[in-house]
């Protein structure tokens, strides 16, 4: 038997990012075709209500395709015959790609299985009533089918009314889709026969362990080389199913065990994964929102990348340490530093709260974020760069901040 292919940090770190598409050609402007290829590379989009800078879901599109037109993103997850992403608990509530729907029934047959485990539900016939409900009338919130019915309090942010909780326990089951959001970001529920596209419908169920098969062979084609803990979080599966279908796949070829350095886990490669050489990520500056897949598992953030990184939102303000909405920024092939952003869009402001270098960030770092910068605020439809004195680049970047104001 051969020994595992051994790969150095710096080599994984690059495969990963390839595998995310930052090595993907530009298209200007940004088509809906180059959005289908992002979303086939991260197979997920995250969805999350914060928007002290722009919707969790935009970012990850905008960090590798650049500035595009969010209307592409609308187009992809609307309407029937066309739709190509839903909503789903996919990793958590997350866009993913319309074929993926079979491959979630074993997640809506255990939400089934576990009815009341994690929220309070309504009785039984109310929940029906409001499944007939939305039948009749058509895409609905809950606050269209609202009865009127006090709301619970006994938890902060949890305030939901009758009408929501059956709403969306019949979404967690897949008796509900999400047909929309309003304006308000509220869910706008249909059932899944009037929201996904037939060829969808058509598809069969398949077995159980063919469904574990299809996410970690997705998830190992988003991540390009993971070890099994990484695969199972891009899907929020179980370890012990996934190591089973990772023993599937190395079996079929599609993926190759080896070695990383640094890593105490087995690891494996997918066979289509590229092995691109550090000078292919030359044109590469971005910055990642905390809901990037790149990020979004800490642990394999800080093996690839020697990046601790924590979300800071949930955090009293006293407590955190580098700020409420933290974005790494991607240079090249590595994570150089991380700010603390606000979109003021009252003023027209984008502001820098904070700013800190990592450790062995190069000399550029300061110049190719503030570029950055101004890149992103255009995007988001702000005039200015605001930067606060916070941080171990706060200086460095206020310098280059003024330089780029100076030369508009």
């Amino acid at each position: 038997m051969s020994r595992p292919t051994s790969l150095s940090r710096a080599q994984a770190r690059r495969v990963a990012l390839a595998a995310q598409g930052f090595l993907d050609p530009a298209h200007a402007p940004p088509t809906l075709r180059t959005l289908n290829r992002t979303v086939e590379r991260t197979g997920v989009l995250q969805v999350d209500s914060v928007n002290v800078l722009a919707r969790a879901h935009l970012m990850p599109l905008y960090s590798r395709m650049g500035p595009y037109d969010p209307d592409l993103l609308t187009r992809a997850s609307s309407g029937r015959r066309e739709r190509r992403l839903v909503e789903y608990w996919a990793h958590v509530q997350a866009f993913m790609p319309v074929e993926l729907w079979p491959a979630m029934q074993h997640r809506m047959d255990r939400y089934r299985a576990e009815r009341g485990k994690w929220m309070e539900l309504p009785p039984d016939d109310h929940i029906e009533r409001i499944r007939q409900e939305v039948a009749a009338r058509g895409p609905s919130t809950a606050r269209d089918l609202d009865d009127g019915l006090p709301r619970t309090k006994e938890h902060w942010g949890w305030n939901w009314s009758e009408a929501r909780k059956a709403m969306d326990w019949l979404f967690l089951i897949g008796e509900l889709a999400v047909a929309g959001r309003t304006s308000q970001f509220e869910v706008v529920y249909d059932v899944p026969e009037r929201v996904l596209p037939d060829r969808v419908l058509a598809l069969p169920t398949p077995p159980l362990e063919e469904q574990h098969l299809a996410l970690v062979s997705r998830a190992a084609a988003s991540h390009g080389v993971a070890s099994v803990r990484c695969l199972a979080d891009y899907y929020r599966m179980g370890v012990a199913d996934t190591a089973r279908a990772v023993d599937r796949l190395v079996e079929s070829g599609e993926l190759e065990p080896v070695t990383v350095e640094g890593w105490k886990r087995p690891a494996y490669l997918h066979r289509d994964a590229r092995r691109p050489r550090a000078a292919a990520f030359d044109g590469v500056r971005t910055l990642l929102s905390p809901f990037d897949p790149v990020v979004w598992e800490r642990e394999r953030a800080e093996a690839l990348f020697d990046f601790f990184y924590r979300i800071e939102i949930y955090v009293p303000k006293e407590k955190r340490v580098h700020g409420y909405y933290v974005l790494p920024f991607l240079l090249r092939d590595a994570l150089v530093g991380r700010v603390d952003l606000k979109a003021d869009r009252a003023t027209g402001r984008l502001l820098v709260h904070s700013a800190h270098r990592e450790d062995g960030a190069p000399d550029d770092t300061a110049h190719e974020l503030a570029a950055e910068l101004h890149r992103l605020a255009s995007w988001l439809g702000l005039d200015e760069v605001v930067v606060g004195p916070r941080g171990s680049l706060a200086d460095e970047l206020a310098h280059e901040e003024r330089v780029f104001a100076a030369a508009r």
